[in-house]
């Protein structure tokens, strides 16, 4: 396959297991996000991509050629760190130019690109201005700009928008999309905020406990979490405990059906019912149909855009998301019956 492969990764630092048997591939033009908690090891991997770190064991692989002890140089692959690592006793022109000064390029050559770059990043008419006089927004750019100068095979990003605001943060994520797709290269970036990685990624890789817990496309990986970890992990998940029963799963007395059975499953074991909030729906009392349990309303909270509403069926939690215009209908301490329809339930293991 074209593109970077990962095979059978491994990472120890003496005793400490950083990450174990990694498995991936990354066709070309993808906009990748690792995403998972501190620690799991998300960040080790990019800089065992970048040749910052050597993998214990396994190997990787970059259209087919084993780069795995090519040195950081060799590679070609642009990288924008947490810190941004710019000059500050250097211009934003020559921020951006110091690769290609470092390659031997003509000064004309540099200005030129340098020029490219900040229409790029829209930062036009910037070069001679210093790195103290630009706001966050801007640093984040310019960091950019330097890492794509040299025309990177591999863009790779380690949380390059933690720093900044919130609602700065937001515009950037779709300026790093928005340019990823023009310029149509290959990026990575290492994320601990799932909102980052579902408005971003063609592709997501979910990490947890060192390894790699699932890949695919952000809705896939939202709808058909694998395992409780993902499901617990990825937004806000309904993880109701019950027992698998003739491929569905017993809860409070009920066997509710599920569109999938997880891995790891047998019948009559231990079971985790996965269902998300919005798919939950709230009917009048008494109202009997298939997936539907008594419950009562122990708490309404009113978000604005969105109300939850927290359900005690039989000592069974269960939170629902509706919108406004239905929040008059269901009032604290009210009864209902609540539906968790089959094709939007999962079964996985405990």
């Amino acid at each position: 396959m074209s593109g970077l492969v990962l095979e059978k990764i491994d990472k120890h630092f003496g005793s400490v297991v950083a990450l174990s048997d990694v498995r991936l591939e990354i066709a070309h033009g993808q906009f990748v996000c690792l995403l998972g908690p501190s620690g799991c090891g998300k960040t080790t991997l990019l800089r065992i991509i970048a040749g910052l770190e050597a993998p214990s064991a396994g190997r990787v692989l970059l259209d087919a050629e084993e780069i795995t002890e090519q040195a950081v140089h060799k590679r070609g692959f642009g990288m924008v760190f947490q810190s941004l690592a710019l000059f500050p006793h250097l211009t934003v022109g020559e921020n951006i130019a110091y690769g290609l000064k470092v390659r031997g390029l003509a000064k004309p050559e540099q200005d030129a690109r340098v020029a490219e770059l900040l229409e790029l990043v829209r930062l036009p008419g910037l070069a001679a201005r210093h790195i103290a006089q630009l706001s966050g927004g801007q640093r984040q750019r310019i960091a950019i700009a330097r890492a794509l100068a040299l025309k990177p095979k591999l863009f790779l990003l380690d949380e390059p928008l933690s720093a900044l605001d919130a609602k700065l943060r937001e515009e950037m994520q779709i300026e790093l999309r928005l340019l990823q797709q023009q310029l149509g290269i290959t990026t990575i970036v290492v994320t601990h905020d799932q909102r980052e990685a579902m408005t971003m990624a063609d592709l997501v890789v979910v990490m947890g406990d060192n390894r790699v817990q699932q890949v695919g496309a952000p809705l896939d990986i939202y709808r058909r979490p694998v395992n409780r970890f993902v499901a617990d992990f990825i937004g806000t998940s309904n993880l109701i405990p019950g027992r698998l029963r003739e491929g569905g799963v017993e809860v409070a007395g009920a066997r509710l059906a599920v569109a999938e059975v997880g891995p790891g499953l047998a019948e009559g074991g231990e079971a985790s019912l996965c269902i998300r909030p919005e798919e939950v729906r709230l009917l009048a009392a008494g109202e009997a149909g298939a997936n539907r349990l008594p419950g009562r309303i122990s708490f309404v909270r009113d978000l604005g855009a969105t109300v939850e509403i927290s359900l005690d069926c039989a000592g069974t939690q269960v939170l629902c998301l509706t919108m406004p215009e239905q929040h008059g209908q269901f009032r604290q301490g009210g009864t209902v019956t609540v539906e968790l329809p089959a094709a939007a339930c999962l079964a996985l293991a405990p």
